[in-house]
């Protein structure tokens, strides 16, 4: 646990991330599945089974769970089964019956905003990709977390005005942004890429993350190449902590 005006994340593994807000530890999208569990994205430009990468050897403590949307890569059989059934889980309204048909008992939709433990929790827009694609992907959430320090999870979105939005509302002091550049064989992808990055950290002093990165098959954008192509933007590790 953090300090109680700290805030950071801690990137386990593609989006499964521990953001700490003051004393408060939220797991966010967790991706537990051993490496080659689960099929290839279909219609991708390559066919590795997924996750690509295993899983560091970090300790996972945590007070709640925190679910963007229930996609494969963000959450799945294997954390249906290691969360605890009886973990507070926040997530998108219209998914929260599916967490309740899994067995969890204390499913937390978001419909705007709610809080926990003293930290006010916001549930954000998102578009995952563009055109019908997006429609068809949806529906996403990002999250913000406010405390003393404000943590902007923006979950898989490309930018868009909306984003622009939330960061101009909330001013965070931390943006974790999905990177990777996934995208299918057509169309345009579905996640940032070095031009969506270069739009938040232009708009925003917050410290930028950008997580999501070589671990799902259709995530093209390594990590050298955005750091390469960006300033000012923190590409952690599995495993690795960045702080506000």
């Amino acid at each position: 646990m953090s300090t109680a005006t700290d805030a950071s994340v801690q990137l386990i593994r593609n989006a499964t991330a521990l953001v700490d807000v003051g004393d408060t530890t939220f797991l966010v999208d967790p991706m537990f599945a051993s490496p080659g569990e689960n099929p290839p994205v279909p219609n991708t430009p390559n066919d590795r089974r997924n996750p690509l990468v295993p899983l560091p050897d970090v300790d996972l403590s945590y007070d709640a769970v925190v679910v963007t949307h229930r996609h494969p890569d963000h959450w799945g059989e294997a954390a249906s089964d290691e969360v605890d059934a009886d973990v507070p889980l926040f997530c998108q309204p219209e998914e929260a019956d599916a967490f309740a048909d899994e067995g969890f008992t204390d499913v937390r939709p978001v419909d705007d905003e709610t809080a926990f433990e003293g930290v006010a929790i916001h549930r954000t827009p998102g578009r995952h990709g563009h055109g019908e694609l997006a429609e068809e992907m949806a529906p996403v959430s990002g999250f913000v977390f406010e405390g003393d320090e404000t943590v902007y999870v923006a979950g898989d979105t490309v930018w868009y005005e909306p984003v622009e939005k939330t960061l101009d509302r909330f001013s965070p002091d931390m943006v974790v942004l999905n990177g990777g550049e996934a995208q299918f064989e057509q169309g345009d992808p579905i996640t940032m890429g070095v031009a969506d990055v270069a739009a938040v950290r232009e708009a925003t002093d917050a410290t930028v993350v950008v997580v999501h990165m070589e671990a799902i098959n259709h995530c093209l954008l390594t990590r050298d190449e955005l750091r390469s192509a960006t300033e000012d933007v923190h590409v952690p590790e599995d495993g690795e902590q960045v702080s506000a």
